[in-house]
């Protein structure tokens, strides 16, 4: 396991205090319904989505809720290597139908591509051989039928999916989840491509519950007067700077 997982790798860190934080604000805007299926974009690469949704799934299951993580990024998904498992066979391979001789078990039963992490209660689907068309895979029956098969079976399902506006990919699934989870970059992230994200998700209907702030630097000191403000999870739309 990669020490990006700092709510294990390094608990007491800024940090992991960060996404302990970030879980709280998910379980109050939640109290009340039984929503547990979100996804993880960004608006372009490198803002670190897969990086909030790999922690944010580890500081679920320290609570002994039990979660699985979907990577949806079928063309550069990286969830398998941040927790030194197998890349395939994974979602793209249960989707197609196309899997290795070597399969074991129903290629047709999703359960038989979930893996376990080192991380106790923590699973996950890998996004497996890169398929020649991803977005024309997301829009099976399938796909849509995922979260029906797996739902009774864990507290916590979090799809990583890829930036949402390089590909078509994320709004696919932005429909289908209970809500939406926008990743940002502090000195890489434009004001415009945030409300552009926010607004192609919502024309999918889709629903935007929040906004998180990646790569901000911060020594201790800044963090114990400021982290609340830094991982804030808000639901208000982002306002445009004079």
């Amino acid at each position: 396991m990669k020490n990006e997982i700092v709510v294990v790798e390094n608990p007491k860190s800024p940090e992991a205090e960060m996404f302990r934080n970030l879980r709280t604000n998910i379980q109050f805007m939640n109290a009340d319904s039984e929503k547990k299926v979100m996804l993880v974009t960004s608006t372009v690469p490198g803002e670190g989505k897969s990086y909030v949704s790999a922690n944010l799934a580890a500081a679920f299951a320290q609570i002994d809720k039990k979660v699985l993580i979907v990577d949806t990024d079928m063309r550069k998904g990286r969830q398998y290597n941040l927790f030194s498992l197998r890349p395939r066979p994974g979602l793209s391979n249960f989707l197609s139908g196309v899997v290795d001789q070597d399969f074991v078990g129903e290629k047709e039963n999703i359960e038989n591509y979930i893996q376990k992490t080192d991380i106790d209660n923590l699973y996950l689907i890998s996004a497996g051989s890169v398929p020649p068309n991803p977005s024309e895979l997301l829009v099976s029956s399938k796909m849509e039928n995922i979260i029906d098969s797996l739902i009774d079976k864990f507290d916590v399902i979090i799809f990583d999916a890829p930036p949402c506006l390089i590909v078509a990919d994320a709004l696919i699934v932005a429909r289908i989840v209970d809500f939406n989870i926008l990743v940002s970059a502090q000195n890489l992230t434009k004001m415009e491509d945030l409300n552009k994200a926010k607004l192609a998700i919502e024309n999918v209907g889709g629903k935007v519950a929040g906004v998180i702030l990646n790569k901000v630097q911060m020594t201790t000191k800044r963090y114990d007067n400021s982290y609340y403000y830094g991982e804030r999870l808000s639901t208000a739309k982002p306002k445009q700077r004079k």
